[in-house]
């Protein structure tokens, strides 16, 4: 039989103000594997995220936690949804008058009825796989960028996960300390058999982490497929590219970070004149404010 996905999206569409922002989404992520995220600033990832986290619900489609449509959830029936769930935040996201050890321990007084001995123990668990337990009685302002955002992937962990969510993990970070972060996902799918969702842009970071990769633009999907496929494409010589499909094409500048390719012939196409004075303005009389007196 084929495995139950932990995720699985169909169709996924979502609007602002009549702008699609993702058109069509569809991804299944299964048990023990890490699926990145990736593309240009404006493809739609964040927004993504947040439909997957709960945060935003989608304008049409379907997105499954667990076998579980979220979208049609009453919130107390998510609430339990979501403790199967942790989430690294881009910043940490911790919170500033708490030690280490205390953020790691809320969610796990929030949610359970364990006593204060075994949820010590826990935290000094969670703290140890990120290689921060000595640091447990320190607050946020006393640690760097990188510890903090192994302090957050602690916290992600205390309620022992499903499924993991990062935000750009490796975002602001040293070249060492991003490959520490990387080998700390890693380590959560092999060793804890944890599904994660990473949306990122760096490229080293995702080439280094994912089993699948998956390409957004303008909120569609170009490409998804297995780490393998987007590493053959982005080796493609230069004397091969011209007979690539144009999403293949913008696919590999993306990977490569050429300066030339579709990607920037697209953004070369907007009328500047247009971009710069914008539609016409039809200016009314009326007053913003209605005066309450005559």
């Amino acid at each position: 039989m084929a495995p139950t996905p932990v995720i699985s999206c169909s169709e996924v569409v979502k609007k602002f103000d009549g702008r699609t922002v993702l058109d069509g989404v569809t991804l299944d992520v299964f048990a023990g594997e890490t699926v990145v995220i990736m593309g240009g600033s404006g493809c739609g990832k964040s927004t993504f995220l947040r439909l997957l986290i709960g945060s935003l619900q989608p304008d049409a489609g379907h997105i499954k936690l667990f076998g579980h449509d979220i979208a049609h959830m009453e919130q107390r029936a998510f609430n339990d949804v979501r403790k199967r769930f942790g989430i690294l935040f881009q910043s940490g996201a911790l919170f500033n008058s708490m030690t280490l050890a205390e953020n790691v321990a809320l969610p796990i007084r929030e949610h359970t009825d364990l006593s204060e001995e075994i949820i010590d123990i826990q935290v000094k668990i969670k703290l140890e796989l990120v290689g921060l337990r000595e640091h447990a009685g320190k607050l946020p302002s006393q640690i760097s960028g990188g510890m903090k955002k192994r302090a957050g992937l602690a916290r992600a962990l205390a309620l022992d996960p499903e499924l993991l969510f990062y935000d750009e993990p490796s975002a602001g970070l040293d070249p060492v300390t991003s490959a520490e972060i990387d080998q700390l996902i890693i380590a959560m799918s092999r060793q804890l058999g944890v599904a994660s969702v990473v949306v990122t842009h760096e490229m080293d970071s995702a080439f280094a982490i994912a089993d699948r990769m998956v390409m957004l633009d303008k909120g569609r999907v170009l490409h998804s497929g297995e780490r393998r496929w987007f590493d053959d494409l982005r080796k493609q010589g230069e004397g091969e590219v011209s007979a690539l499909p144009k999403d293949q094409q913008l696919i590999r500048q993306f990977l490569r970070g050429d300066a030339e390719g579709p990607l920037s012939e697209r953004r070369s196409l907007s009328s500047f004149e247009a971009d710069l004075l914008g539609p016409s303005v039809t200016i009314t009389h009326t007053p913003s404010v209605e005066p309450t007196r005559r």
